[in-house]
């Protein structure tokens, strides 16, 4: 991946704390127990995700990030139809919201139903100014590639 690509992704993925915390559990079984079972839909929905995948991974060597806002949309639009406990009326607003104020795509980051919203969008001070308003917290953050650290304040 160009340097330059992972400098844009910094800049440009936004992150903010939807203030629901969840349990992935139940979620992350009923997708478990469904692929177990060899669920036609569910299935497919895994191979949509990994062909979602591997277009990411080509728009990211090839440094088109804002592509990848793209996909995460069309990914999330796909997590969500994967389980009704994926996301909530909330959610869904404030999703919207990033959409409608300069988000390409985003997602809920997790197994679903709270935790983080991750939004690509170029115009970062209009969509912070968006989800301020909602309430909603930002969290900044950097890659790091130094593996595990435990941080106390």
């Amino acid at each position: 991946m160009p340097s330059g690509t992972l400098f844009d992704l910094e800049d440009d993925l936004l992150l903010f704390f939807t203030g629901f915390s969840r349990t992935a559990g139940s979620i992350l079984q009923d997708q478990k127990a469904r692929t177990e079972a060899h669920d036609a839909g569910m299935l497919q929905q895994l191979h949509d995700v990994k062909e979602i995948a591997l277009r990411s991974l080509a728009a990211l060597e090839s440094g088109r990030t804002i592509e990848l806002g793209g996909l995460m949309h069309e990914h999330w639009e796909r997590k969500r139809r994967r389980s009704s406990g994926m996301s909530n009326p909330q959610i869904d607003e404030w999703y919207d919201l990033g959409r409608k104020n300069g988000a390409v795509g985003g997602k809920l980051v997790g197994a679903g139903g709270g935790g983080f919203l991750m939004f690509y969008a170029e115009n970062h001070r209009r969509l912070r100014e968006a989800m301020s308003k909602a309430g909603l917290e930002e969290v900044r953050f950097r890659f790091s590639f130094e593996g595990t650290k435990v941080l106390f304040d």
